[in-house]
């Protein structure tokens, strides 16, 4: 792309069209459920608190005209609405979505955009499990939205070939039957030692700065999801779900041995397209997270985000039990539309932002 070009959205028009049509099939598929649409503020003086997510920080100068010198207040764009939705559901609401505008510091690629569409929503007394099941005919319905535009018009068809899902259920595999069926083995109950020799033995690519020591692992076990399980999720839609106690974010974790997180991913065509939870509603064990994650933050040189928040108030009046799920709706689009990059089904990625 020269620079005399940049100013050309990097999606056709006949693209985008289809997109709008997919959005709308989506808000139609809500509402039909029961869902109030909300919408939740991208600036904000709370953040989701994440040790691996960097979001971008905004100041606020008070004042009509702020003056040199004039104390700025921080705040953050939103790299997820999850904070403020849930307190919606706090104050009585008891099924949300929203098609928010996302941001992420240090994201650009094929499938990724610092600031892309979310796709999120919450929804009072579900399991982990009954979103699942949710979220598999939401993917359905676009791709079935998808599949009757491109039958529809034919003069204007999308980037690629369209996916064909399989009529039988979306798999659903815990982490440890993931790693037994893909690496040859149960992860979860591995000492660390045990999972750096696994990734020797996998040829895998370890960081000279990572240590076999308990406080790394999160990091050893990521390594070996990234190195040979991911690549072959997905070649049928699946879902991950039971995730490593350590990997709970605000999921709840579930008593056994080993306990687990109840949390989940899906993966279709070899592409992660959401995370879900059934969500932590203790504020004490929000505020034990919120410190764990500060600390690894500190530790690798990052800053340290807000440790108060106004999701622990909205948690300490009352958040019911629930279960969330935020999805990447360019993904989405792009795999209904057989599009091979995100750039396909966007009209100005960050290059041409």
């Amino acid at each position: 792309m020269s620079a005399r070009d940049s100013w050309r959205p990097a999606a056709s028009l006949a693209t985008l069209r289809l997109r709008a049509e997919l959005l709308h099939a989506v808000r139609g598929f809500f509402r039909a459920r029961g869902y109030l649409e909300v919408e939740t503020p991208v600036l904000s003086h709370d953040v989701v608190v994440d040790a691996w997510l960097e979001p971008f920080v905004a100041q606020w100068l008070p004042g009509e005209r702020p003056t040199a010198g004039a104390e700025a207040d921080e705040l953050f764009l939103q790299t997820s609405p999850e904070f403020a939705m849930k307190r919606l559901l706090a104050a009585g609401a008891t099924a949300v979505f929203q098609v928010a505008r996302v941001m992420r510091q240090g994201e650009f690629g094929r499938y990724h955009n610092p600031e892309f569409t979310m796709l999120e929503w919450y929804r009072a007394g579900d399991t982990q499990h009954e979103q699942m099941t949710f979220t598999e005919e939401l993917v359905r319905h676009v791709c079935s939205r998808a599949a009757t535009l491109r039958d529809e018009d034919s003069t204007s068809p999308p980037p690629g070939g369209a996916i064909e899902l399989p009529p039988a259920p979306f798999e659903r595999l815990t982490y440890d039957e993931a790693f037994e069926r893909y690496a040859g083995t149960r992860v979860l109950k591995l000492s660390v030692a045990e999972l750096a020799e696994l990734a020797r033995q996998l040829r895998l690519g370890v960081p000279e700065s990572l240590a076999p020591v308990e406080a790394n692992r999160g990091a050893w076990l990521n390594l070996l999801l990234a190195g040979a399980v991911e690549p072959r999720l997905g070649e049928r839609p699946q879902f991950l779900h039971d995730y490593p106690a350590t990997q709970a974010a605000l999921a709840k974790v579930r008593d056994g041995d080993p306990p687990v997180a109840e949390r989940f991913e899906l993966y279709v065509a070899g592409l992660e397209l959401c995370n879900g939870y059934h969500e932590l509603t203790d504020p004490a064990e929000l505020r034990r997270r919120i410190a764990r994650q500060s600390a690894l933050r500190a530790a690798d040189g990052r800053r340290v985000l807000p440790a108060e928040s106004r999701l622990l108030a909205a948690m300490e009046a009352g958040l019911p039990e629930c279960s969330g799920v935020a999805l990447g709706f360019d993904r989405l689009a792009m795999l209904a539309l057989g599009a091979d990059s995100l750039a396909e089904v966007v009209a100005f990625p960050f290059d041409r932002a």
